[in-house]
């Protein structure tokens, strides 16, 4: 009876956020340029010129495209061109705030003009999805209010009236149905979100300005603006690991699968970071790069990420727009040291940085950054037959890739008597361990000392573009063009076409993707994941650890049931749902302190998973 308790409560306790990406639903264009604006508008500093092109270009998540400012009475257009012209922050917030009010209200007005005819439908969806712009902020100001307005918006839908299905079923147009859920819905938005005057908003949100007025604190979740990616890319990249290749099974390994599980986990991130679900293979997909990575306002390109803004952590924000690529993890443990700037010799300490400072999470306990380090360290370069050991390239490559080596080797008058070589060294993964100026970013002010940067390994290059430490070059032939340009090298377009072959040669990888056939499924891959950091709790549930089971559960539980939702075998998810909620019921038993029911939960989750293998792959 104890352990049904314990699942019946579980069932009870709120939900918590998945580390597996959703993908949001297209926005209408002027919702989209709202969201849009609030997100930017509260980064410091606000990114002008993208807030205006969010209004005057069509934008990546809206429903179609269309710029939203062309969408608006000439009137509002004017409004709103004044406002992003002014740069201030109140200001567009309010031409902005009126934008969408105003065409909730116009859709809603010519939606009662037209009932009994399509046009109303057409008008009632239109007005409902730029209500889509202010309802997160209703929903967690004021429950009540955003219940009643739901209940408003179904009862108008109905009341449209429907033709029925083959003359059955068919209902007609309730016009005072209609119109009392339309005055519910316009008196609480022009009450919210057309006051005479809008309180001055220290950050940017669709809260109501009633919320606002009374001072109530607001748990408003995080979320990212219309055209974010943080899903996984797709293909997934290929995941190499020292000891796999040895044949060595990660569920034998509890340190290293611990830290598996930790680098797919939001929960040692704070703030938004956690709250959305991003973890450290968000950015670094199975150790290489998200190529598909993209937030608007923090990257300029996708696969890359302004981490010292205001947005994750803004304590750490350096006032300035300057993303970073992301780098790929492979071999990382050769490839000290570490950040762009590489600016910290110790993978250690520059772990912990990422996590405390740049996301905001709690400290990191010795434990969790040993398991972190131990696993990362295991990362490997994809192996490439078209190098030896010492970074020499073997008969396989092309004879364009040969006359690049001997461009690579050859000393330039234009990078003082060095070589591409003298930097990126062969027998050392293809770089020095140093950082220089090589004139890729200009000096902070007038006389100022630029950045340098850390000297990239060539390995695996091929799969991690873009390029250069903010990801401004799309290939590595941008890349060989640049240099030759601005380091003077001289070299005519045929010697640029062979040392790019080099560098490619050089940058290449045996199955550099994930391959998925047969039984083996993105679901089967993941499953196998996670199972294997649950069985880390033969080392923890003996260690009576509460606090790192309460992590492991925290990632691992709720994973489990949202990847379930990804099987083909739909009679199977019963059984995978009921596999997350046992371990949430280790968790459950553990925090009490009741270690029997807690491994008896834990026997229980091993035979269900045993029986799950054998019934479903």
């Amino acid at each position: 009876m104890k352990r049904l308790l314990t699942l019946f409560a579980l069932c009870l306790a709120p939900t918590v956020g998945f580390a597996t990406a959703v993908k949001q639903a297209p926005w209408a264009p002027e919702a989209a340029a709202y969201r849009l604006t609030l997100f930017m508008g509260n980064l410091s500093p606000a990114p002008w010129s993208q807030i205006e092109d969010s209004w005057e270009d069509p934008v990546a998540g809206a429903s179609h495209a269309a710029a939203a400012l062309s969408r608006l009475s000439p009137d509002l257009q004017v409004e709103l061109r004044a406002a992003l012209d002014s740069k201030d922050r109140q200001e567009i917030f309010e031409a902005a705030t009126a934008a969408i009010h105003q065409g909730i209200l116009s859709h809603l007005a010519a939606a009662a003009e037209a009932l009994s005819t399509a046009e109303a439908t057409l008008d009632v969806g239109q007005a409902q999805a730029l209500y889509r712009a202010f309802e997160d902020g209703i929903k967690a100001a004021d429950a009540q209010a955003y219940r009643r307005l739901g209940l408003a918006w179904l009862q108008m839908n109905s009341a449209l009236g429907s033709k029925g299905v083959l003359g059955s079923g068919a209902q007609d147009v309730d016009a005072e149905s209609f119109n009392a859920a339309r005055a519910t819905i316009e008196a609480y938005l022009n009450a919210n979100y057309a006051p005479v005057d809008f309180a001055i908003r220290a950050k940017l949100s669709p809260i109501p300005e009633s919320a606002i007025l009374s001072g109530q604190v607001v748990d408003l979740p995080a979320t990212l603006p219309p055209g974010s990616n943080i899903a996984d890319q797709s293909p997934l990249p290929r995941l190499v690991l020292q000891f796999e290749e040895a044949g060595i099974d990660e569920a034998d390994m509890p340190l290293v699968a611990y830290g598996d599980m930790l680098f797919d986990s939001p929960e040692i991130f704070g703030g938004p970071a956690r709250e959305l679900g991003i973890t450290c293979s968000t950015c670094h997909n199975r150790s290489d790069v998200n190529r598909g990575f993209f937030i608007p306002g923090l990257s300029h390109v996708a696969g890359g990420l302004d981490v010292n803004s205001a947005f994750f952590n803004p304590l750490f924000n350096n006032q300035m727009d300057d993303p970073l690529d992301t780098p790929s993890l492979r071999g990382i443990r050769f490839t000290a040291p570490y950040g762009r700037d590489g600016r910290e010799a110790s993978l250690r300490r520059f772990t912990r940085n990422v996590i405390v400072t740049e996301f905001a999470g709690d400290e990191p306990t010795p434990f969790q950054l040993d398991a972190l380090i131990a696993y990362m360290r295991a990362f490997d370069f994809l192996p490439n037959p078209q190098i030896d050991r010492a970074g020499l390239l073997t008969d396989l490559v092309s004879d364009a890739a040969r006359r690049g080596e001997i461009l690579f080797n050859a000393p330039y008058d234009g990078m003082n008597g060095r070589s591409c070589a003298s930097c990126h060294t062969p027998d050392r993964n293809f770089r020095d361990g140093q950082a220089y100026d090589i004139g890729s970013e200009a000096p902070p002010f007038p006389g100022g000392t630029a950045r340098a940067f850390d000297t990239p390994t060539l390995r695996s290059v091929n799969f991690s573009a873009p390029y250069m430490h903010d990801g401004s070059l799309p290939t590595l032939a941008a890349v060989v063009d640049w240099f030759n340009d601005s380091k003077s090298l001289a070299l005519d377009a045929d010697q640029r076409a062979d040392l790019t072959a080099y560098v490619r040669a050089v940058g290449d990888g045996e199955d550099p993707y994930q391959v998925f056939e047969g039984k083996e499924s993105q679901f089967r891959l993941a499953f196998d994941e996670l199972t294997t950091f649950a069985t880390t709790l033969n080392t923890l549930l003996p260690a009576r650890d509460a606090e790192n089971i309460a992590l492991l559960v925290a990632t691992v539980a709720p994973d489990l049931a949202a990847d379930a939702g990804t099987m083909v075998n739909l009679e199977a998810r019963p059984e995978v749902y009921q596999l997350a909620d046992t371990l949430s019921a280790v968790g459950a038993a553990a925090a009490a302190g009741d270690w029997n029911l807690a491994e008896t939960y834990w026997q229980d989750f091993q035979t269900l998973q045993i029986q799950i293998d054998e019934r479903m792959f």
